[in-house]
């Protein structure tokens, strides 16, 4: 058994290694970037499936077994399809709340099914761009790798960025696109409700600000470089045959938790709210509160690191989310009641067998957005604005999480929490996943698509970025057919070969227009 770790490349090869090569090359076999391999064979392409990690999944298999679908009836192709085959499993119709390992080796058997291999380690080192079109990308360990089309289905868009295709990181202003939620925002949800000092010594200013909280007050509407936070989905079991103690932490740093400890004391008691039931009686255990598993703050560099960096800050977040349990389970600040009930709690041995049962993916929530020839923002998730050319739908609520940490009037606030509500589900425009023209002509971008902060904090979730990239792998198969750009695949054409590959692309009005998990925002 191993400590989680990101980056672990595959063994080096040499410069005379032979070339991968195929029509398709699909950067990262998290769920998008199966399904984009699955719809590429169904579109009779040779396809490569190039992975930065060593698990198929990503999120899917990686702890976020509570599926965040809005609204299931916005689901079609292949990811209706995944969900329909965990049904299988369950003896259900379809199941979306499932455990990490049954969606793994769900989406694993399924890749066997269609003869794709999977070539694990591989973490994108550059790109070769001539005349506007990448012609080889190359790995950390030495591998290369050529196709006719490319699909960057990557949580960080590092494809994208080693093409030269624009992007951008954090949160815009709302200015730039006439929104009211983007840019920095002070919401009641996930926000300290009963005032706690923010001073190393209680009331001392100039003792310092206890760690994560920044000085200077935000401006309203404001952008800047900060990204939403990200954590660990942890998969958690009060069973006996298989809890594992939380463990230790390698560096813990009780600082760390001081924040909470106070808060605490105020008469906080929600610690428990976000532990998730899914199958096999374990949870899906999410951030809930002003201090919980969000690493707030420390994640800014996540987006544009090298993967020796990333490797850092993956770490960080490990220590970080394994103290906190470690908090939970020994620290004298927390009430005994409380105490005994976490102790009830531990990690699955079923789980993550090859990092100590605990996830193998952080929580990438935003980091690169493409800045691509269309830009979705929060206009179009509340379907004041329309889009034609549409290649599947996002119904989830407009969501962020916190960014940072401040102080006001001698107390501390959280800031960027955003949770509001749609009114129905909304199209996604094509043109999203394509680079500028001028840019990169045989790229397709489905899970760094183009869209404002806001606006992705809406689209940002597993079953969409599975629709987005069966739709993506169907434009290459068009472009390749075609013989032209992906900014030139004709849309009627597309949209015929969707439908016939069961996507959704209307939204019937007459359905229920929930959008969170059962019609309210409780995954995140």
């Amino acid at each position: 058994m191993s400590a989680p770790y990101y980056f672990k490349p595959a063994a080096h090869v040499g410069p005379d290694h032979p070339v991968l090569t195929a029509d398709l090359c699909v950067y990262n076999a998290n769920a998008a970037g199966v399904a984009a391999a699955i719809q590429g064979v169904r579109d009779g392409l040779s396809v490569l499936l190039l992975n930065p990690g060593w698990h198929v999944g990503g999120l899917s298999s990686g702890g976020l077994g509570f599926t965040d679908f809005g609204n299931k009836a916005a689901v079609g192709g292949i990811a209706l399809e995944f969900y329909k085959r965990m049904g299988v499993h369950y003896g259900v119709e379809a199941e979306w709340r499932f455990e990490p390992h049954v969606a793994e080796k769900t989406l694993t058997d399924w890749l066997a099914e269609i003869g794709v291999t999977v070539h694990h380690g591989y973490y994108l080192e550059s790109a070769v761009v001539a005349d506007g079109r990448i012609t080889e990308i190359s790995f950390t360990h030495g591998a290369r790798a050529r196709a006719a089309q490319f699909i960057d289905a990557s949580y960080e868009g590092d494809l994208l960025a080693a093409a030269g295709a624009k992007f951008t990181v954090g949160r815009e202003g709302n200015a730039k696109y006439g929104e009211t939620l983007n840019g920095a925002i002070v919401h009641p949800k996930h926000q300290f409700n009963n005032p706690v000092d923010p001073y190393v010594v209680s009331g001392d200013p100039a003792s310092g600000l206890l760690p994560g909280i920044e000085p200077g007050e935000p401006e309203t509407g404001a952008g800047d470089h900060r990204v939403q936070a990200y954590n660990f989905r942890i998969c958690m079991t009060q069973r006996e045959d298989i809890r594992v103690p939380f463990p230790q932490p390698a560096h813990y740093d009780r600082s760390r938790y001081e924040l909470l400890a106070r808060y605490i004391k105020t008469g906080w008691d929600q610690m428990f709210w976000k532990f998730d039931m899914i199958r096999g009686l374990k949870t899906d255990t999410n951030n809930h509160g002003a201090v919980s598993s969000d690493f707030i703050g420390e994640n800014y560099a996540w987006p544009e690191a090298s993967h020796e960096e990333r490797e850092k800050i993956f770490q960080a977040h490990v220590n970080y989310v394994q103290g906190l349990w470690w908090f939970y389970r020994t620290d004298p600040a927390v009430p005994a009641d409380v105490q005994a009930k976490v102790n009830t709690w531990g990690l699955a041995r079923d789980e993550f067998a090859d990092t100590g049962h605990w996830p193998h993916q952080l929580y990438v929530r935003e980091a690169r957005r493409l800045v691509g020839a269309f830009v979705m923002t929060e206009q179009h998730c509340l379907s004041k604005t329309l889009v034609e050319d549409v290649i599947g739908l996002a119904a989830y609520t407009m969501d962020s999480h916190n960014c940072r940490r401040f102080v006001k009037d001698g107390r501390v606030y959280n800031e960027g929490d955003v949770q509001v509500h749609l009114p129905k589900p909304y199209g996604i425009s094509y043109r999203t996943l394509v680079p500028q023209r001028g840019e990169v002509t045989n790229l397709l971008v489905p899970v760094c698509l183009s869209a404002s902060h806001i606006a992705y904090g809406s689209i940002r979730m597993e079953p969409v970025f599975m629709v987005l990239a069966q739709s993506a792998a169907t434009a290459a198969a068009l472009a390749i057919k075609g013989q032209v750009a992906v900014q030139d695949v004709p849309y009627d054409e597309l949209r015929n070969r969707l439908e016939a590959g069961k996507q959704v692309l209307v939204w019937d009005d007459a359905l229920p227009h929930g959008n969170g998990n059962d019609g309210s925002p409780i995954g995140r």
